[in-house]
């Protein structure tokens, strides 16, 4: 195979194979939560939930898809064992849970925090450490997606919380909206 030449050392480019795949990993984890939970909502939220999830998982799909071929144009493979994107991710399953609408939402909030927050050091260090600016842009990118996902997950358990009887809970009331 002829000698990649695209401005990066082998190991700037091995650097930033590395996150991608660590990255891809977590996609992947959160794909398969987002699907199973897709699958399993119930209660008075599932039509919402469900269409949400779904529009989620085709974007992780695309998503996923651009980090294996962003991995292929700089002369890597992706990971595409389930064992290694279960050695790889950060994010965790939680396997026999089924939890409440309004669980699930939580913890898809906290998985697309999580992932945010590597992409936020994943950019620094494919921009300062591996001077890869092209991925530091294509992960800023994919941050921003994340993002937007996790808002519209954080949006739909924002405002009042309900106890099991559908009465307002006193923590609720004295919730502030910021700016207000």
């Amino acid at each position: 195979m002829p000698k990649i030449n695209i401005g990066l050392t082998e190991q700037q480019r091995q650097g930033v194979i590395d996150l991608l795949n660590k990255d891809l990993a977590d996609a992947y984890v959160l794909l398969v939560k987002t699907k199973k939970y897709h699958w399993d909502v119930v209660g008075p939220q599932f039509r919402t939930l469900h269409q949400l999830w779904e529009e989620h998982y085709e974007k992780l799909t695309e998503n996923i898809d651009a980090l294996a071929e962003r991995i292929r144009a700089l002369g890597g493979y992706p990971v595409g064992t389930l064992e290694g994107f279960l050695q790889m991710a950060t994010l965790k399953e939680h396997a026999g849970q089924v939890p409440t609408a309004t669980e699930m939402v939580a913890n898809l909030v906290q998985d697309h925090e999580q992932v945010i927050r590597n992409f936020r050091e994943h950019v620094d260090q494919s921009g300062e450490e591996f001077h890869d600016q092209g991925t530091a842009d294509f992960l800023t990118g994919l941050m921003e997606e994340h993002e937007e996902m996790a808002w519209m997950l954080r949006s739909f358990i924002e405002g009042q919380a309900l106890d099991p009887s559908n009465k307002p809970s006193a923590a609720s009331d004295t919730q502030t909206p910021v700016g207000v």
